[in-house]
């Protein structure tokens, strides 16, 4: 931890460790929803993916839990008012990611059979992207860590971010090429393009998260 910048919370145990536990579920829902999609796009719709969908709903509901309790005890105790906006809107962003991911998995179960031709004609460049978006959302989660113990280092997990979406934004537009030069049907390209841009959309989305953060954490080592 910076010897400059103090904790957040000073001795205030009890919202430490409830924002690790809130970090800890948006870690574990974006592992989650890796799991399930390699299973969607290798096996197809199934009870395991159905069980990570049931998985993920549930670490959604506990993380709204955390961020209510914490909203409650900040205002209720009148903790770090200079900084209290921008926590509540970090852990709003998060949420907010976190939501996007689930409701993604769940459309792509739902139009798996529509373009399940086309995701196993390109499953490696599929899972290549996936991959990259996956980091891309986990280098987010530790970039709020940072945020809450060392904001000085929030500009390195920042700058990974930036890259990983970059490099999502490129493997997208290789699968893109690769659907619309294939023999699939228009219908089946247009399925298969519109998955490839909510799955790209997340790393978008990632990325600003962290354009927040990024000001956030500015505030907190001035």
């Amino acid at each position: 931890m910076s010897k400059e910048t103090p904790q957040l919370f000073g001795k205030t145990r009890f919202l430490e460790g409830k924002i690790d536990e809130f970090l800890d579920k948006i870690s574990e829902g974006v592992i989650y929803f890796e799991r399930g999609l390699l299973l969607l796009l290798e096996q197809g719709v199934n009870d395991a993916c159905e069980e990570k969908l049931l998985q993920m709903n549930g670490l959604k509901a506990r993380c709204n839990e955390i961020r209510r309790s914490v909203v409650g005890t900040l205002y209720s105790e009148m903790l770090i008012p200079d900084f209290r906006g921008d926590v509540l809107s970090l852990l709003s962003d998060l949420y907010g990611l976190l939501d996007v991911v689930v409701d993604r998995f769940q459309e792509f179960m739902i139009e798996y059979p529509t373009v399940d031709k086309g995701a196993t004609e390109f499953l490696e460049e599929l899972k290549n992207l996936l991959a990259v978006v996956i980091k891309s959302v986990q280098a987010t989660v530790m970039a709020a860590r940072a945020f809450f113990r060392n904001p000085v280092a929030v500009r390195d997990h920042i700058y990974e971010i930036r890259v990983y979406e970059s490099e999502a934004d490129r493997s997208a537009v290789r699968l893109k090429r690769m659907i619309f030069s294939s023999s699939l049907s228009l219908v089946q390209k247009l399925h298969v393009r519109d998955a490839v841009d909510a799955l790209d959309g997340i790393a978008d989305l990632a990325e600003d998260v962290s354009d927040e953060l990024s000001i956030y954490a500015i505030k907190r080592a001035l």
